[in-house]
């Protein structure tokens, strides 16, 4: 996708605040003296992020996925080429960040029905992602594809991953016993170096493998091989998704939170926590959009929900992330947002331009109470909807706001995962905490070494065997 700068211009992310101001919602609202008494602390966040991007040993190299890739894209496209030309199937293996971002781009950028088109109408193989040990889910993934026929994409740093490697002792099983060299069907990402992928690589004669940099998170790391190499096989332009990052990384210069989209989002949101609304819903009106929910939810979640700030003092902080889906939702949760608790805050995700109309005939004449769709199109309808509930939130008092899509596509996708990341990476250090972390994720791993006998977790095995459920409260 070549874009010009006007056209730049015209693909720019917007964020409309107007929903969350006193002057639309009283005393619920928030003042432009707080904004204003928060700038302070903004500008201290956006020096901290400035300072330290790049930064392996502080998990910041994700800042420089938009300019750091250049031979790593032209190679993931060959790569890419070959795949489409060789497979019919294409299977991610990873869960988390590697599985989040990928099934959010897909969703976000090709066929809403992909899988079910016909060859000729598809830019690539079929594609699956398994981010789950569902025994039920791997059994029925392998009714629907030909394992010989498949690339599987492997991603884990460490290759420790126990739901990731164990996806792949059943994949590699399979291979065998179909008489395939694994080296022929499976693709790794994982660390440079280190890590059990890395010694399975050698001991099959080199694996074709991709890395993930020292200095990029899973929750961070859509737009590195992990998210970079799934959406090239599907023919999604990633040029054009990095350029969109580099775009909203350079409106997001400034240190004001008024000239700075994602500094501006990560205040309010910070203000809005410190008063208590601890429950941040993402609502996209798209379709193609849904998924963004779930990788954003990871990305939130996990980032700020600390028990210590940097220096050690206790704090528990964070805002549970909800998925919600306009128009979808409107008929099972806007009720609660709408009347329920003063404890959330919705983020709207609206697009301008949809990739169709799709007009709405006229019909049932007689009955008004449907006849007044007839002339207009399911691109206006689902448009009102979005801003009907913007608006009933609004008169209820609820803190809203909407980021605006001018279409969806890989430039402005690119542009939005960047502003949620530096939305994060800013609010984070406002809170002064180690944004980059996930210790109480760390406890629930070990805990399931020890359960299935790992050697060198027999203590928490002997905790977890104390801990065994009391039949005295099991009814």
């Amino acid at each position: 996708m070549k874009l010009t700068e006007a056209r730049r211009k015209e693909l720019r992310l917007k964020v409309d605040y107007t929903n969350m101001t006193d002057k639309y919602l009283g005393d619920k609202g928030i003042s432009e003296k707080t904004l204003l008494a928060h700038r302070k602390l903004a500008r201290a966040a956006h020096a901290y992020v400035a300072e330290n991007r790049g930064k392996d040993e502080l998990f910041m190299g994700w800042t420089e996925l938009p300019y750091n890739q250049t031979e790593i894209v032209e190679d993931i496209l060959s790569t890419a080429k070959l795949v489409r030309k060789k497979f019919d199937y294409f299977v991610v293996l990873g869960i988390g960040g590697s599985a989040l971002g990928p099934i959010m781009a897909f969703n976000a950028l090709c066929h809403l029905h992909y899988n079910d088109l016909p060859k000729s109408k598809r830019r690539g193989p079929k594609f699956y992602v398994e981010d789950n040990v569902d025994p039920v889910r791997m059994k029925e993934l392998l009714d629907v594809i030909d394992v010989s026929k498949t690339c599987f994409n492997v991603i884990s740093k460490s290759g420790a991953t126990s739901e990731t490697m164990a996806q792949y002792l059943i994949i590699s099983d399979l291979l065998k016993k179909a008489g395939v060299n694994l080296r022929d069907n499976v693709i790794f990402t994982t660390d440079a170096s280190r890590g059990n992928l890395v010694k399975i690589s050698k001991e099959l004669g080199g694996v074709k493998s991709y890395v993930l940099g020292d200095g990029v998170g899973g929750r961070f790391s859509e737009l590195s091989p992990v998210g970079l190499l799934p959406a090239a096989v599907l023919g999604i332009d990633i040029k054009s998704l990095l350029k969109g990052a580099a775009y909203m990384d350079k409106l997001c210069k400034s240190s004001d939170p008024l000239k700075n989209p994602a500094l501006l989002c990560a205040t309010l949101q910070y203000i809005a926590m410190q008063d208590g609304k601890n429950i941040g819903v993402l609502m996209p009106y798209s379709d193609n959009l849904r998924y963004v929910s779930d990788w954003y939810a990871q990305l939130w979640a996990e980032s700020l929900g600390k028990n210590v700030t940097l220096d050690g003092t206790p704090c528990h902080v964070g805002q549970t992330p909800v998925k919600a889906l306009g128009v979808t939702d409107q008929h099972s949760q806007v009720q609660l947002y709408t009347e329920g608790p003063y404890d959330k805050v919705v983020t709207f995700l609206s697009v301008e331009k949809y990739r169709e109309e799709t007009p709405i005939p006229h019909g049932c004449e007689n009955i008004p109470d449907v006849s007044f769709l007839g002339g207009h199109t399911m691109e206006e309808l689902i448009q009102a909807e979005n801003r009907a509930t913007a608006y009933a939130l609004t008169k209820a008092g609820r803190l809203n706001y909407t980021i605006i899509l001018p279409e969806v596509n890989e430039f402005t996708l690119g542009q939005l995962l960047f502003l949620f990341e530096l939305q994060t990476a800013y609010a984070g250090a406002m809170f002064h905490i180690d944004t980059f972390n996930q210790p109480g994720v760390e406890a629930g791993k070990k805990a399931t070494f020890a359960l299935l006998g790992k050697p060198g977790y027999d203590l928490q095995k002997r905790d977890l065997d104390k801990a065994a459920s009391d039949p005295d409260y099991i009814l």
